[in-house]
């Protein structure tokens, strides 16, 4: 079994990694990859000696840019020691920090001061992003729940919906392949593009260096798995699957639940 996408609390996650360890193992998955937004800290965390039979797969999600759109790319089996990673892990803290005081100025604007220090706080020491500021406004009576934070002042479109401190999805591809990992579009669906768009960042992506997209991303519609499947053998791009698990109580992205691909997909794994 295998998840390559899922995030820790060094992000957006809520679970600590020895707590993702402990439940990978528990759910039988063999190769697991951590890919945290924006930073690799959780490998940190992982003592080798008590993996037993699990092979953890260094990983990274990167946050890019492509024709003004918000793109996610996965950086799979990475050297961690690698210089130009490092930098890579340098350029987007400063940019996460950036946009943070961007959106914490968006939200003045609507009359919610001070939520960077709030947001910070609840970042502790991962990464920060719109969660953190979403639960801070969930914390000071400002919403009822952090979906509320996202439809009124964080989500696609909103004040908060900040986009302008990524690197080109090229630029990510580029630290990627540096390291001697392998890139992957995450969630390709999830972008809500049409079909049309959907092949034109492909087509860029694989000319830019980009090798594989997620065939399997949590608990999809198997029409979806159809079409994503075909565009990974339309593209001769390889294939990965991954829960995209964040925290418990989520059913349709829970940790190790992923389904199995389509046969006719090449597995990223098969490369490493």
């Amino acid at each position: 079994m295998y998840d390559l996408h899922l995030h820790s609390c060094h992000s957006d996650g809520a679970l600590s990694v020895a707590e993702i360890l402990a439940q990978a193992q528990a759910r039988g998955v063999k190769q697991l990859s951590i890919t945290d937004h924006d930073t690799v800290a959780a490998y940190a965390h992982i003592d080798a000696v008590d993996l037993g039979d699990l092979r953890i797969i260094p990983g990274c999600e990167f946050s890019t840019q492509w024709r003004g759109r918000d793109i996610h790319i996965v950086g799979l089996n990475l050297q961690l020691a690698h210089a130009q990673l490092d930098q890579a892990m340098q350029q987007q803290a400063k940019a996460r920090l950036l946009r943070a005081e961007h959106i914490d100025a968006a939200l003045a604007k609507l009359g919610l001061r001070e939520t960077l220090a709030g947001a910070l706080l609840k970042a502790g020491r991962a990464t920060i992003g719109r969660p953190h500021f979403a639960q801070h406004l969930v914390d000071r009576g400002a919403v009822k729940s952090m979906a509320e934070a996202f439809k009124r002042y964080l989500g696609a479109g909103k004040a908060g919906d900040i986009k302008a401190h990524w690197p080109s999805m090229e630029t990510a591809c580029d630290w990627i392949n540096a390291a001697g990992g392998t890139a992957v579009i995450a969630h390709p669906l999830k972008y809500k593009m049409t079909l049309t768009k959907l092949r034109n960042l492909i087509e860029e992506f694989k000319a830019t260096g980009g090798a594989a997209i997620e065939v399997i991303c949590s608990m999809q519609q198997p029409n979806h798995t159809i079409t994503l499947a075909d565009l990974a053998t339309r593209y001769d791009l390889l294939a990965s699957a991954g829960s995209d698990f964040h925290r418990p109580g989520q059913p349709w992205a829970d940790l190790g639940r992923v389904a199995p691909l389509p046969v006719q997909c090449q597995p990223v794994w098969s490369t490493w």
